[in-house]
């Protein structure tokens, strides 16, 4: 791609080199900014099994408290998903063989709430789509969570899909003022007023709130604005905002310990997102207590995906328990019983509440077992589980 003059990469619905299948799938920009973060976390939710599954469920409390919503503002909830249901998305695009393809879909075929349970579906041509790897930028919770404005979230995602490449490219007007959902306004027809309303409000929001950089550039015809293209740089100020490179995962004790066993770092950190630093500390110890394991790794892998548990000894006297220990066991047990994704959710969620650094540092060590984190630790399943705490 970097061979391919910047001049030919015109057009918002493809990138550059077409012959590596890339497609661009372009959703209205008439999306709210909750409705916008509420599309990610559903994609999020979804991915790992995008094109096997005909639907997927997420709990709609840890739904609320992902996009911003209050835990119970379930009114909200629906409306946000009715839109969703509502919204079209399109795809231009060429496959492998040169062929030229246009499609169309609502962004979610349906959408339901059911015992505080959210299931949802895509259709079966954009869950193809989406699946491609060359097509679905990961968009980071933690930098979504972030923005106020939904043009600014919409132009962050729209550019951080060319981020390796430096630049969008050109777009026309017409289609810039699509994916900004302004398209039907005849006051933004004009580029003063597109430019003072729209396109500076985001870039500045941008610049100041995710991990990118970017700049316009426009292109006249005569003395009218007809294109605009945006570069873009990383930034190196809130680069700590891309979690993707597993940093914090590199940091918690389990980590180390996976490690020492011979676990390479990928798998290292995909088990700890999979199963959750309490889960694997346990297995760890299971396996460290066994005797004559001569592949140790091979004998986890096993633990996790079997979910060995040692023998009850029933003849021993249960040992008093405190409260702080109790507490803790009931937090074990909520954890493991989330699934991976949700795990990964209430981790991030949990974090970017923490402000203060020693604190979060502590988290990322620890995690939920985090002394320094106790009371927000509980505070947060308590949340999410009313009474989960009863009794103890």
């Amino acid at each position: 791609m970097d061979d391919i003059p910047r001049e030919k990469l015109t057009g918002a619905l493809r990138r550059g080199a077409v012959k590596k299948h890339v497609a661009a799938i372009h959703v209205s920009g008439k999306l709210s900014l909750l409705q916008r973060k509420l599309s990610n976390v559903l994609l999020l939710n979804a991915y790992d099994t995008l094109t096997q599954a005909p639907s997927f469920q997420m709990d709609a409390r840890t739904l609320c408290l992902m996009v911003g919503y209050n835990s119970n503002d379930f009114a909200t909830l629906k409306q946000s998903l009715r839109g969703l249901a509502e919204t079209v998305a399109e795809w231009d695009m060429l496959d492998d063989k040169g062929q030229q393809e246009w499609g169309v879909s609502s962004l979610l075929s349906y959408a339901k709430l059911k015992a505080g349970v959210c299931e949802y579906a895509y259709s079966p041509a954009l869950a193809e789509k989406l699946a491609d790897p060359k097509v679905f930028a990961l968009i980071n919770l933690n930098i979504q969570r972030r923005f106020t404005s939904g043009h600014a979230l919409a132009l962050y995602e729209n550019c951080y899909r060319f981020h390796r490449t430096g630049s969008t490219g050109w777009w026309s007007l017409d289609t810039f003022r699509r994916l900004m959902g302004v398209d039907d306004s005849g006051y933004y027809e004009i580029y003063k007023h597109l430019n003072a309303k729209i396109i500076k409000p985001a870039v500045a929001e941008v610049n100041r709130t995710s991990n990118i950089v970017i700049t316009p550039e426009t292109r006249k015809r005569g003395r009218a604005v007809t294109d605009i293209r945006f570069s873009i740089k990383p930034n190196p100020q809130l680069a700590i905002l891309d979690l993707d490179d597993g940093a914090g995962q590199r940091r918690a004790p389990v980590y180390d310990r996976l490690r020492a066993m011979g676990v390479s770092d990928r798998l290292a950190r995909q088990w700890m997102t999979e199963h959750g630093e309490v889960q694997i500390a346990g297995k760890l110890d299971y396996v460290g207590a066994q005797s004559d394991v001569k592949s140790p790794a091979r004998y986890l892998a096993a633990a996790l995906r079997d979910d060995y548990r040692p023998a009850e000894k029933e003849d021993r006297p249960p040992a008093p328990v405190s409260a702080r220990a109790a507490r803790l066991g009931r937090v074990q047990e909520l954890v493991a019983a989330r699934t991976p994704t949700q795990r990964d959710a209430d981790k991030r969620l949990i974090l970017s509440s923490i402000t203060d650094a020693g604190a979060r540092l502590d988290f990322e060590r620890h995690g939920w077992m985090s002394a320094l984190n106790a009371q927000a630790v509980i505070a947060f399943w308590e949340d999410i589980y009313p009474g989960a705490f009863d009794g103890l």
